[in-house]
């Protein structure tokens, strides 16, 4: 059986009986006026993270939501796109639908602006979407993609970039790992599966997006969530695994390479009312500018006593210097 064949099966199993322990959100559930969530959807809330973000799903947008789970964040996401087929979910397990289709309607009865229309569940696969090219303004996947070994993964996201129009955004939330997780954990299909062995580095996952040509790429939060001990798991020593939430924009790529922002911040406290480094960034006197990888490693390059750079906080919610 390969990996994908134990994943089915697991969400299958998940569908037919909610498990809330499957995984773990890191995030609180988002909290809007009018906005109710059913007890089920909360029991099958299967992410790490959170996918919407409201500055996000400005001006009506068409979403897609690859692995609907519960339809939680469906539910979510149309809260800001009421309209017929606004929202379009995916999923592969016809169980996981069906599921997920039955939440909806009980969503009905307690969020009155809701109405199932709005949301389009579509059964494929996220390594050949059912989506038109270039129709989607805001993609999003929570907690799946990391399954995925790498050429599976490359194909996921190219699939994303290719539905997605011209600077849309494609929304993640999933594990990544800075140890080294031993080949036998990332062998077991079903450790894989529960998104607990097929995590990779933060740098290799940012680099594997850009590799596909996102060209800006923002990480808004990093946080704890698993650990893999020699008690429970066949590994020599603790691995600590965390969730990440970035948002891959699809921007043309420039040509020094992308703009990823980490949550670096540059202040100049010159004698001058600013700084203009000439590549156009300006930095005011004494006032904070969000600032990517790049731009930050060339302020620092000046060796400058008046410019401050910090250290990456992993934390970006906009307002950079691109």
């Amino acid at each position: 059986m390969s990996y994908l064949e134990t994943t089915n099966n697991v969400y299958k199993d998940a569908a037919l009986n909610p498990n809330q322990g499957l995984c773990c959100t890191t995030t609180p559930v988002w909290q809007l006026p009018d906005l109710k969530i059913p007890q089920k959807m909360l029991e099958m809330n299967y992410g790490c993270g959170s996918t919407v973000n409201p500055r996000d799903l400005v001006n009506d947008p068409t979403i897609l939501y690859v692995g609907v789970g519960g339809g939680m964040e469906l539910l979510q996401f149309s809260y800001f796109s009421r309209r017929p087929q606004g929202v379009i979910g995916v999923d592969i397990v016809p169980e996981m639908i069906a599921a997920c289709k039955e939440n909806l309607q009980e969503a009905t009865t307690v969020n009155p602006w809701f109405r199932p229309e709005f949301i389009d569940l579509r059964r494929g696969s996220a390594l050949d979407l059912p989506i038109v090219a270039n129709s989607v303004d805001v993609a999003a996947q929570n907690c799946l993609f990391n399954i995925f070994k790498m050429d599976d993964l490359k194909r996921a996201l190219q699939e994303m970039y290719r539905v997605l129009k011209p600077h849309g955004r494609l929304v993640l939330s999933d594990p990544v790992c800075d140890h080294t997780i031993p080949e036998n954990l990332r062998e077991d299909a079903n450790l894989r599966a529960l998104c607990l062995s097929g995590s990779m580095t933060l740098s290799d996952y940012i680099r594997t997006i850009t590799d596909i040509g996102f060209g800006t790429i923002e990480v808004r939060a990093r946080r704890p969530y698993r650990i893999l001990d020699p008690g429970h798991y066949e590994t020599d020593e603790i691995i600590h695994i965390e969730s990440v939430e970035i948002c891959a924009i699809k921007d043309p790529m420039p040509p020094d390479g992308p703009c990823v922002f980490t949550g670096r911040t540059a202040i100049y406290f010159g004698n001058e009312e600013y700084f203009d480094d000439r590549k156009g960034h300006v930095l005011n006197y004494n006032q904070p500018l969000a600032v990517c990888d790049k731009t930050a490693n060339a302020l620092l390059a000046l060796r400058r006593s008046d410019i401050y750079v910090s250290e990456s906080t992993y934390f970006y919610d906009g307002g950079g210097c691109c």
